[in-house]
């Protein structure tokens, strides 16, 4: 696989996993084409050595993993959640001719990149018919709204404050014409329903629908919405699939919800990761407390790159650079430390992978992070990386071209390492 392949299929995935939903949809799918078998939290599991499984949670998270024999799980874990806009339940608005749509910031946005970008709808419709409940993944694709922006000869002050009201900012048009059921208008557009079928309830967001592509001189950059986290997602994914080893349990989480805290029930912060390994385990007769020790678990997300035009924003000499390789997050609130960063070191040195340290500068804050979240429920050795970017939590972000593949050379080799951890020393074979 080249640098273009690998970035070739992460397009494709970018564009498909437009919110968590449609983004475990698209995994799904993924690993259901490369053999894997789907598991029910709700059912009995009999796992058979050599084979490799996935399980779902609430439709918006995933974990999947392969059966081995070492004394440890390799585990590569990201979010699939993207910062977004979020309808509202009563979400129409009729005012001065147009027809808005009520929605409520899913994350931390950069707001004032929302603006005037073309954007659709995705997301999980709730529906009844009788006393049955049923739910389906939509995504409409085409562009339905947009959030305007005030010019310039209304707003003199627009280019001297970027600070915007959400609720009267935010708000977008979909239509001239005044409707109070424009969205299950909508649904019942894109969803066949039958006589007695009923719209009940539906999680749905806002999304760019501008597609990933390349830009710079030598196409040294990629400009996308969502790279933010679907970057590690795909890449982790992708390394999952294609790892040569038959005797890790290798494991690859996708999590919803990282943006606004992890706090629900397939979150990070939540008992899905801990509840699998115990299951695995159980199914092995191999002693959970042990594997958990020995195991080693990478936290993917990424992390802010120099601004060309606001250099000191960042740490005078831990500065990430687009297309420099890898970054191993250093925050003193990270979960990593001397011996997982020399482990991913050392395994990147394996790959030629070239490799970047972070540390936030000392007057700015950095965010959670997955593992640091994840560990609140289990305890394994971890480190944080990712690849830097710019303009995160934009409707469009940017990074570099070459960084995407590195990544998945990184973790394809990650779950190929048998790490043996010893009283004083750590071999990786």
């Amino acid at each position: 696989m080249s640098n273009l392949s690998f970035n070739e299929g992460l397009f494709k995935f970018i564009e498909n996993a437009s919110c968590s939903f449609t983004g475990i949809k698209t995994i799904k799918n993924i690993l259901l084409n490369n053999g894997f078998i789907e598991l029910e939290e709700n059912n009995l599991w009999n796992l058979e050595d050599n084979n490799k499984y996935f399980v779902t949670r609430n439709d918006a998270s995933i974990i999947a993993f392969s059966m081995g024999n070492n004394e440890t799980f390799n585990i590569v874990c990201t979010h699939v959640d993207t910062p977004s806009l979020m309808i509202k339940p009563k979400n129409t608005i009729y005012e001065e001719n147009y027809l808005k749509v009520n929605v409520t910031p899913y994350g931390g946005l950069l707001d004032y990149a929302w603006l005037d970008e073309a954007l659709s709808i995705s997301g999980r419709v709730i529906i009844k018919n009788k006393d049955k409940y049923y739910k389906e993944i939509v995504d409409f694709r085409e562009p339905l709204l947009v959030i305007p922006s005030v010019c310039i000869h209304q707003n003199s002050k627009a280019n001297e404050n970027l600070s915007l009201n959400e609720q009267k900012d935010l708000i977008p048009i979909i239509s001239l014409k005044n409707s109070n059921n424009t969205i299950n208008e909508l649904i019942k557009k894109y969803i066949k329903l039958e006589k007695e079928d009923k719209i009940i309830d539906y999680d749905l967001f806002l999304y760019s629908v501008s597609k990933p592509e390349y830009f710079g001189i030598n196409k040294e950059f990629i400009l996308s919405p969502r790279i933010d986290d679907l970057t590690c997602t795909y890449a982790g994914l992708e390394a999952f699939i294609n790892n040569k080893s038959k005797s890790n349990f290798n494991i690859f989480c996708a999590f919803n919800s990282e943006e606004i805290g992890s706090l629900t029930a397939e979150g990070a912060d939540s008992s899905f990761l801990m509840d699998t390994l115990k299951r695995i385990c159980a199914c092995k007769d191999k002693d959970i407390s042990i594997m958990v020790s020995n195991s080693t678990i990478v936290s993917a997300d990424n992390t802010h790159a120099v601004h060309p035009n606001h250099p000191l924003n960042s740490d005078i000499n831990n500065m990430v650079f687009l297309n420099k390789g890898v970054v191993i997050s250093r925050d003193i609130n990270s979960t990593t430390n001397s011996i997982t960063s020399s482990i991913f070191k050392g395994i990147c040195d394996k790959v030629k992978v070239p490799y970047q340290e972070y540390v936030t500068k000392n007057d700015m804050s950095s965010g959670s992070t997955l593992s640091g979240i994840s560990l609140r429920h289990v305890s394994i050795d971890s480190i944080e990386v990712g690849l830097g970017e710019l303009a995160m939590h934009g409707a469009k972000e940017v990074i570099g071209s070459v960084d995407t593949y590195y990544l998945y050379k990184s973790f394809k080799k990650f779950f190929e390492t048998n790490i043996i951890k010893e009283k004083d020393r750590i071999t990786l074979n």
